[in-house]
């Protein structure tokens, strides 16, 4: 058992706020409150903290900030300890929350990015904007040529300068290896001409969110399309990865194995991964609760022996392996 995990990517949102969700429906499986007290009994306390990632709130193609700067009013109180009634969370779980990635224009540029920061800023109050680290703007769903457009990596810029992280969320499952180039691109583009300690950290979702369905990895387009952005993102010593968001990748016959029958079918991505950016840059993720839509109410658990799995197989040292429990994240997020 691991000594101390911090879980660096989950989600959190109160039923109040469900309308303000832009993947929202009644009948949406995580159609439902998620709060701290659900993360707490979903990880029965073996996680000693999260990292809090944005819910991609309506935005009106980032025209409207409303929502996105409520969620952050929503975080205020979790870390302030003074929760609403019947939101789930009270005393003392606000330190379970060791950073915060909200989300932020990136695409409409450097003169928006720091107006949007300015406004977080004021509604996150000093206590809570200390655990700001990074920010978000989803690139899986928005059209081909957002990561590298002008506007959007003078947003990255504007984070680099000022100290924050940039989570980096592409689809190469649904979109193809377009995205993967246009992440490559885009890392290279947001470092071109910045001093080094300006440099953007980007931090990379869900492995990227390859077709885990694929059997033959040895000759498959896909699979060498995707090692091979891994190797080039890798290059980049300014650029972590997540081990998560495999549960949504797998087709719904294979989640529901056990946990070493889903390492042995995750084995040539993990290893790769590994290779690429080594126990020093990779750090482990749950997706919570996304993760439950594919592998159930106990995916949690079953994605942490996953990783334990793999940490074995590979012969980890303890330092090592403390780095991808915590380490990493710790690091990257530049979390005390």
């Amino acid at each position: 058992m691991p000594p101390q995990i911090l879980d660096s990517h989950i989600h959190l949102y109160p039923s109040s706020d469900l309308p303000s969700l832009s993947w929202y429906t009644p009948t949406h499986p995580l159609a439902a409150q998620k709060s701290v007290s659900d993360y707490r009994s979903a990880t029965k306390n073996l996680s000693s903290g999260f990292i809090f990632l944005e819910t991609d709130r309506c935005n009106s193609s980032s025209q409207s900030w409303d929502a996105p700067l409520a969620e952050i009013a929503w975080l205020r109180r979790i870390v302030t300890d003074s929760p609403l009634p019947s939101q789930g969370h009270g005393a003392g779980d606000g330190a379970l929350c060791k950073a915060i990635v909200p989300w932020a224009p990136i695409n409409l540029g450097a003169e928006k990015v720091e107006e949007y920061l300015a406004q977080a800023e004021e509604t996150a109050g000093p206590e809570t904007w200390e655990r700001v680290k990074g920010f978000r703007y989803l690139l899986q769903d928005k059209e081909d040529g957002t990561a590298v457009a002008d506007k959007f990596v003078e947003g990255l810029k504007v984070l680099g300068r000022k100290g924050f992280v940039f989570d980096l969320g592409v689809d190469q499952h649904r979109r193809g290896k377009t995205q993967l180039d246009e992440a490559v691109e885009m890392v290279d583009r947001a470092h071109e001409g910045v001093a080094e300690g300006e440099k953007v950290v980007f931090i990379l979702n869900h492995l990227c969110k390859p077709d885990l369905s694929i059997v033959n990895t040895t000759s498959d387009a896909s699979f060498i399309a995707w090692r091979t952005a891994m190797f080039t993102l890798s290059k980049c010593s300014r650029t972590y990865m997540k081990l998560s968001g495999a549960f949504s990748e797998m087709p719904a016959h294979l989640t529901s194995r056990s946990a070493n029958e889903i390492f042995e079918i995750l084995y040539p991505w993990l290893a790769v991964v590994l290779a690429a950016f080594g126990p020093a840059r990779i750090m482990f993720a749950s997706d919570w609760p996304v993760c439950t839509v594919g592998g159930g109410e106990d995916a949690w658990d079953k994605w942490r022996q996953v990783v334990e799995r793999m940490c074995y197989m590979a012969s980890l040292s303890e330092s090592d392996q403390e780095m991808i429990w915590s380490g990493t994240a710790k690091k990257a997020y530049g979390i005390e």
